[in-house]
């Protein structure tokens, strides 16, 4: 089965065909980052409007890479929600509409799902049960999934997400957007010993995030201080190295909690390097692995929609011909694939 995927919930125009058989044939993905640059974030309506003129362009030059045609489609799979609603109805007019053109069944996929299904995209995917750390600009879960559309959230952020706190640290220390990887590269020349932020909810017990108060204090300490270049690397640092002691924190307990050894790291601050080395020795210390998607699988693309759409598909499920997007879906909500048609 060959399943064209599409993704258009935020600033990221993300096309794929994954083939069951050969895997993933092709992949393209436009980032609206200059796009946005100017206004410090993403405008929904200017991300609504690219992604009506970037899409057909960017599916053309997907069948280009694949030296496929349309005609050997079996099915789409479209990002329906979570995100801004307008961008999405691009992406789920665009898919409804070539599967209805080219007679073949269509999917709505869960933007998250595509995230947590996305390092089973490598060579040596994790088995399932897994506990997984869903970590990006609007995320922070950690979820355990035994199974496509089997999924139980066991901890979530209860105000900013690491991404968003992120994003708006790197603000107040005036870096170009996007602010979190640039935050991250700063925070490299930074020296490690120089100040010391707290590690949000670590001192009591659960699973839940909390990333405001830490946005708050890394907004205290660069007043407290003189403007100038090493203080700012100081804060970085400081910053990112607490975000990274309290993600690990979490999910060391997590993986105690349900004696599984395997973690799975999904979403765009997966990236962060000093966050996968960290993780991946944790893994390792609790006696397990730890698995990541590759790099241009970390944030939004069409590959992760595509193979999960895939999943659901080769089950036997498919919508009917309305065209649905959502900005709000919990992710709990969704169920393992099937013959179901929606009413």
């Amino acid at each position: 089965m060959l399943v064209l995927g599409i993704e258009t919930s935020c600033d990221e125009t993300g096309l794929a065909l994954y083939d069951g058989d050969c895997g993933l044939l092709a992949h393209v993905l436009y980032s609206q980052v200059e796009l946005h640059a100017d206004y410090g974030g993403v405008v929904p309506e200017l991300a609504s409007r690219d992604h009506v003129r970037k899409a057909i362009p960017l599916l053309r030059e997907l069948f280009r890479q694949a030296g496929i045609d349309a005609g050997a489609v079996d099915g789409v799979a479209y990002t329906a929600g979570p995100g801004l609603i307008g961008a999405l109805l691009v992406g789920a007019a665009l898919g409804r509409s070539l599967a209805w053109a080219w007679g073949v069944p269509a999917v709505a996929v869960h933007h998250l799902e595509g995230h947590l299904l996305a390092p089973l995209l490598d060579a040596e995917p994790p088995a399932f049960p897994f506990i997984a750390l869903l970590v990006s600009g609007g995320h922070t879960l950690l979820v355990w999934v035994g199974g496509v559309g089997e999924y139980r959230i066991l901890g979530e952020s209860v105000d900013d997400a690491a991404g968003e706190a992120f994003d708006k640290t790197a603000k107040l220390l005036n870096l170009p957007y996007p602010g979190g990887p640039a935050l991250a590269r700063l925070a490299e020349q930074g020296n490690p010993d120089r100040l010391r932020f707290p590690r949000p909810m670590t001192e009591r017990p659960g699973l839940d995030f909390s990333f405001s108060g830490l946005k708050t204090f890394a907004l205290n300490t660069w007043r407290s201080l003189e403007p100038s270049p090493d203080n700012a690397a100081a804060v970085a640092r400081a910053f990112e190295d607490a975000v990274v002691d309290t993600l690990v924190i979490k999910c060391r307990r997590a993986l105690r909690q349900t004696g599984i050894g395997r973690l799975v790291v999904a979403g765009g601050v997966g990236a962060n390097r000093r966050l996968r080395e960290h993780l991946r020795e944790l893994a390792v210390a609790e006696g397990g692995r730890a698995y990541f998607p590759r790099p241009e699988f970390c944030t939004d693309n069409g590959a992760m929609i595509a193979y999960a759409g895939y999943r659901r598909l080769l089950a036997g499920q498919c919508d009917d011909l309305a065209i649905r997007a959502t900005a709000r879906w919990p992710l709990d909500s969704l169920q393992p694939p099937g013959p179901v048609v929606q009413s």
